[in-house]
């Protein structure tokens, strides 16, 4: 049986940036097709997604990972080349490291392990794994999990391997996310001479004050399971470079991360309304890519939380914070989930790592829950 640092080193070696796999899956694929496990490719276009199943019938339990990775960003300031896996005492260095390569390792360690001892488990194990999370995730796991659905298979839980893990390991759940929408804004004007404004139409100063109400929003005051909704400006575009030029357009790029006190259409109406408001030559394209969830499954929370405290003795929160996750997918197709796995503390980052420790716990607790939710009676 390979350990988990030997599959989480040969993932890592793989410059796999999103969506290319760089034989990720293939690799995934191998290896429980040796240990007896229905594999299954769901590739749409360039993005590649694996469904490994075991056993049969309900309940289907299901984790879910990504083997993509962001780019390293400056190689040179690396400590170590970021995919060279190296290993430093109990440190595994190399982009992927803990988003989420080494999860993923993690998990399919605690598969092949659960199976290899309960060959004739009740229920199925199952697991979907994309190429296309850090990405545009537009044919991942969505499509992959969709294509599933439309086909009649029934999960009954999912866990997510993603780095969740704050200050220590295993503080932290993530039993829901925030939703997520993004907006493009053209604001048009008309071009002219600095000299002569009169003869021209500064967009700039038409955005000027609608940007000033907008950041001054209180959108919410959240609620008990998460905090107020955010707006953040990330890119303001005009000019020609010249300095003695008014432009004729302005662009702006905005996020808000908003709770379940909101909806998308409700955050889309209010600004475009705003927009009108200010009579503003303008134009909007929305990406809402996140609804807000929580899961509320106690079975599924109380499985992941027993086998977090029986591993470090201590009580992990139920947090929603933090980015967006195919958690989402899943939400969505109201399956309960919820995410667990190491420090997120190095995520994206330059010179991100894993303790090898934690990746081993990561095993015992995955294996845990599984057991838990295989036998429900056993509790």
């Amino acid at each position: 049986m390979l350990r988990v640092t030997d599959i989480a080193c040969e993932l890592i070696r793989r410059p796999s940036v999103s969506p290319d796999d760089s034989g990720c899956c293939a690799y995934l694929a191998d290896l429980f097709t040796q240990a007896g496990f229905q594999v299954r490719h769901l590739d749409f276009n360039d993005t590649k997604n694996l469904w490994v199943t075991h056993g049969e019938g309900a309940p289907l339990v299901a984790f879910n990972g990504h083997c993509d990775v962001v780019p390293p960003g400056p190689e040179d300031s690396w400590k170590f080349p970021p995919y060279s896996a190296t290993i430093e005492g109990d440190t595994i260095w190399g982009r992927g490291a803990s988003d989420m390569k080494g999860p993923l390792a993690a998990i399919v360690v605690a598969m092949l392990e659960y199976v290899q001892a309960n060959p004739n488990h009740p229920g199925t194990l199952a697991l979907l794994v994309t190429s296309d999370e850090e990405g545009w995730a537009y044919d991942g796991t969505g499509k992959a999990l969709k294509t599933l659905l439309d086909e009649g298979t029934k999960i009954d839980y999912c866990i997510v391997g993603e780095p969740t893990s704050d200050n220590t390991f295993g503080d932290m759940i993530k039993v829901g996310r925030r939703g997520s929408i993004s907006a493009h804004m053209e604001v048009r004007g008309k071009q002219g001479h600095v000299a002569y404004p009169h003869l021209a139409d500064n967009p700039i100063h038409r955005l000027s004050p609608f940007l000033t109400e907008l950041l001054a929003i209180h959108w919410d005051h959240g609620n008990d399971s998460f905090p107020p909704t955010t707006l953040q400006v990330t890119n303001i575009h005009a000019g020609t470079g010249a300095v003695n030029v008014i432009p004729n357009l302005v662009t702006i790029d905005f996020n808000l991360r908003y709770n379940t006190m909101l909806s998308a259409d409700e955050i889309e109406s209010r600004i475009t309304k705003m927009a009108e408001a200010y009579a503003l030559d303008c134009t909007f394209k929305w990406n809402p890519s996140a609804n807000p969830f929580v899961t509320r499954d106690r079975n599924l929370i109380g499985a992941i939380a027993r086998a977090i405290i029986r591993e470090t003795d201590k009580t992990p929160a139920e947090g929603t914070g933090g980015g967006t996750s195919d958690a989402r997918f899943f939400a969505l197709h109201k399956i309960p989930v919820v995410e667990f796995g190491p420090s997120n503390e190095t995520i994206h980052a330059i010179n991100e790592r894993v303790s090898i420790g934690d990746l081993e716990a990561c095993v015992r607790i995955y294996k845990a829950a599984i057991e838990d939710l295989h036998n429900p009676a056993g509790i």
